[in-house]
């Protein structure tokens, strides 16, 4: 068949990118447009071979073949089918595992069945070698493409350079047509507006019992205990308390004995969890009004779920700030009784429990709880929450602002 078929290995491409862009393989340390990236694949590929495309298979890892938020985009691509192999750690590094299989068996299987005449390998792993020499067995023409190195060196098994009948460069030029380096800010989200009940809860004066707890905590990174002198007159250090309480600390100004005067009665500590808000003992408990407010299932009529399903695969990218955006405007433009958002903001910064378990559910489905042992990391959560207030916050500014502005 006169056409062509072009196979990526997305873990060559993007990690070869990201150390010609950013200089480093991270992917976390890149951006990319798939779509742009797909349209130039195929562009080429057509140009180069002078075939008509048929497909583009995309091989990458995830943690539990569970496809992750740029699987979902790609799968549903015109010509582009996704291929998942295992995300595993080893040795604090994340490896793929089967991705090279998957592209071994492809290879030899469309050469064997001479689905087309031409294909191209975007990949750098020696261990295609055989695949690619089964294919030329079988008529078909065989091109490599690689991504400019950072260094100007090979990037690639110097045996599937040899062994292929055409070798093109993908440089800096092409690559930054849909890939782009991220500015590193040090800020994952941007943060809600303060409110004076988390400002209450800090400047709360710590029991005399919860300072000597922090005294024992040895220093934290960064940290600079003070010197003390010891018996034989050098100087060693001593952990000091920090500055701002943990929850431990917090967990003390409940503790009997202390008095109500030191803290606020919004100084209400909760800990949160992939269910929502988890109250400990000696803690306020929810408000009453919290378990009336509806939840987003139950304001999702069978259209509209279908719909967010489809705005979910097409155009959220899965930034947990994002997602908390997304679930926000979802709930706020569904509720019927506009009183619950007001009650709502009243209880800020706790989310109620159905409606938190939820958006954490909701988070899950973009990979959030990917590498990290199925629970959704806590600086995730923050951002998760953070964006989900933010969506509140500006709707409520908006309909309490004068009507001139």
């Amino acid at each position: 068949m006169d056409r062509c078929i072009v196979l990526v290995d997305a873990g060559y491409l993007l990690g070869a990118a990201a150390s010609l862009l950013a200089g480093e393989p991270s992917r976390s340390r890149i951006t990319v447009d798939h779509t742009a990236l797909i349209q130039g694949l195929r562009e080429r590929a057509e140009s180069d071979t002078e075939r008509p495309l048929l497909r583009i298979y995309w091989f990458d890892g995830a943690p539990d073949r569970v496809p992750q938020p740029e699987h979902r985009r790609l799968r549903v691509m015109p010509r582009v089918t996704v291929r998942l192999g295992a995300l595993t750690r080893s040795d604090g590094r994340w490896a793929q595992k089967g991705v090279d299989a998957a592209m071994h068996a492809e290879l030899t299987e469309l050469a064997r069945n001479r689905a087309c005449s031409d294909i191209v390998l975007v990949t750098g792993d020696g261990d295609l070698l055989p695949g690619m020499m089964a294919a030329k067995e079988h008529g078909v023409a065989v091109h490599l493409w690689a991504v400019q190195a950072a260094d100007g060196d090979y990037n690639q098994s110097e045996d599937l350079v040899a062994e292929a009948d055409e070798r093109r460069v993908l440089d800096r030029t092409w690559i930054t047509k849909a890939v782009r380096a991220k500015e590193l800010t040090g800020v994952c989200a941007p943060p809600p507006a303060p409110r004076p009940e988390i400002a209450a809860i800090l400047s709360a004066p710590l029991p005399d019992s919860a300072l000597g707890a922090a005294a024992e905590r040895p220093p934290e990174d960064g940290e600079r205990p003070p010197a003390a002198a010891s018996e034989n007159g050098t100087q060693e250090r001593i952990p000091t308390p920090k500055g701002v309480p943990t929850p431990k600390d917090l967990a003390a100004l409940r503790a009997p004995g202390v008095q109500p005067a030191q803290h606020p009665a919004s100084a209400t500590l909760r800990w949160s969890s992939d269910k929502g808000w988890v109250d400990r003992p000696g803690v306020a408990a929810e408000p009453a009004e919290a378990s009336s407010m509806p939840t987003l299932a139950q304001l999702t009529t069978a259209e509209q779920r279908w719909a967010d399903r489809e705005e979910d695969i097409t155009t959220v990218g899965g930034d947990p700030y994002e997602v908390g955006q997304v679930f926000a405007r979802r709930w706020m433009a569904r509720l019927g009784d506009q009183g619950h958002l007001q009650r709502l903001s009243g209880m800020y910064p706790r989310i109620p429990h159905r409606i938190d378990g939820e958006l954490l559910r909701y988070a899950a489905r973009f990979g959030l709880l990917a590498h990290k042992d199925d629970q959704i990391d806590e600086h995730d959560r923050y951002a998760i929450r953070a964006g989900f207030w933010r969506e509140i916050d500006v709707r409520t500014a908006a309909e309490h602002a004068p009507a001139g502005e």
